[in-house]
């Protein structure tokens, strides 16, 4: 007798398909093309991960950056950086640690047409905490910072309410307007640059739900929040095209994708559309097979620190070149370079483990007074520093936020030869401090718990003092 369980299972089944799930992000990027051409000429953006499946790299925002090496950087921005925890109940939060800065400079490009930030969410929510709650508050807070920092030339129509859709409990909402000022007041006291914004942000929401896309109004810089996939209701028909409709089919692609990415999906979409069930997983093993011998670069050189004076930079090893010999290395995991001789400018750190919190905790304790005694000489040699590690977003920032304790001041200059160990006093301010200035050039930048733990300790320790 087929039950309830057997039932549950049989849906479990399908959430987890891969046919069905490619097939429902495909009609998911036909409604964010929709709000694309409803809204010409706002840049539209992932909130990364689960948004850069329903976003068509054609139609994502671009802006031309010069490289470290002077190349053309059209991919510099990735995408914002929301987190659906950061607006869980009771554990709401703006952090300092994903400020998404990034985004202000875009959002106020000609005279303020803002953003369109594409997401999405699973079963039983027409939007995720990242758009409804997470959003909302960066608005209101960034524009109490802005305020703060304007002081009584603040306009006196500036908006700093919290703005929230209809689905945020009323006493949910006021729970959340209480914190808004502290939130704001350390936004304002850090070091991160806030730009001048003709108007307050304020957030908007569209969903395949509405028959209508919202006008925004004209007293504000729109950040247009588009949840991506329908609500699948009860008696709904799920079943549609030969496949079953996932909501959210794009969330958590380690549980279903078979090592698919959004960029090896984008890169093969009609390949993958339109191949039959039966070959899919095949096709797509094939796919990840040939991407992970052949790697691809991003085309993304070594981020600048801007802070630092772009003498430290930030970059994933697959994007480097060694061929500007005014860079030196510091190379943590990945192959030793083929140089021989050696190149001394080059320093590679192996790492044993593929886990990166065993990597924090085991290897850096012992790799990261090689780093800063490296990087501190060839600083001093005239030369800029780029840390790499595989992803360019936690061991080499890590790497990189011990150098900038160990041989710059609190504004940012190199110290003297003679002074570049322990010569500032480093406490947990001066090291927020610090990442704050990394964060403020490459937001993706994303150091573990365990990783800040090693490099505080560091700079904490009798060893470099």
């Amino acid at each position: 007798m087929f039950d309830e369980r057997d039932a549950l299972k049989e849906l479990r089944k399908e959430s987890l398909d891969i046919y069905n799930r490619l097939h429902s992000i495909e009609q998911d990027i036909a409604f964010v093309n929709a709000v694309h051409e409803a809204y010409p000429g706002v840049p539209v953006l992932p909130n990364l991960r689960c948004g850069a499946w329903y976003t068509d790299p054609g139609i994502r925002f671009s802006s031309p950056n010069t490289t470290a090496n002077g190349g053309d950087d059209s991919s510099s921005v990735k995408g914002a950086y929301f987190k659906s925890t950061d607006g869980h109940y009771n554990a709401w939060r703006f952090s300092l640690r994903r400020p998404n800065l990034h985004l202000l400079p875009i959002a106020a490009k000609d005279g303020g047409s803002g953003l369109i930030l594409v997401d999405s969410t699973r079963a039983g929510k027409r939007l995720p905490d990242a758009l409804s709650k997470t959003v909302p508050i960066w608005c209101a807070v960034v524009n109490r910072a802005v305020a703060i920092r304007l002081g009584s030339s603040v306009p006196s129509d500036w908006d700093t309410s919290l703005h929230t859709p209809p689905s945020i409990p009323q006493q949910e909402a006021a729970q959340i307007s209480t914190q808004l000022d502290g939130w704001a007041q350390a936004l304002a006291s850090s070091s991160y640059s806030l730009p001048q914004l003709p108007r307050p942000l304020r957030p908007v929401w569209i969903t395949p739900a509405q028959s209508t896309f919202p006008q925004p109004p004209e007293t504000c810089i729109p950040i247009i929040c588009v949840s991506a996939s329908a609500v699948m209701s009860e008696g709904d028909a799920r079943r549609v095209h030969g496949f079953a409709y996932v909501q959210g089919a794009g969330d958590d692609h380690e549980l279903w994708g078979m090592g698919l990415t959004p960029e090896l999906f984008w890169q093969h979409r009609e390949l993958l559309l339109s191949a039959e069930r039966a070959e899919l997983s095949h096709l797509v093993q094939d796919l990840v097979s040939a991407s992970s011998s052949t790697p691809e670069r991003t085309n993304r050189g070594p981020t600048p620190i801007t802070h630092a004076d772009s003498r430290l930079l930030i970059g994933a090893l697959l994007d480097l070149d060694y061929y500007d010999e005014n860079i030196a290395y510091v190379l943590a995991g990945g192959p030793a370079p083929l140089h021989n001789p050696p190149i001394p400018r080059i320093l590679h750190l192996p790492l044993s483990s593929s886990n990166k919190k065993a990597q924090s905790n085991s290897a850096l304790p012992a790799l990261l007074p090689r780093s800063t005694a490296f990087a501190s000489a060839q600083l001093r040699a005239g030369k800029r520093v780029c840390f790499a590690c595989d992803d360019g977003r936690d061991v080499s920032v890590g790497l990189a936020l011990a150098a900038l304790g160990v041989a710059f001041d609190a504004e940012g200059r190199l110290l003297p030869g003679d002074r570049s160990c322990g010569a500032v006093a480093m406490d947990k301010q001066a090291l927020r401090t610090r990442l704050e200035w990394i964060i403020a050039s490459r937001p993706e930048a994303n150091p573990s718990r365990a990783t800040l733990k090693r490099v505080n300790e560091f700079l904490m320790s009798s060893a470099y003092k």
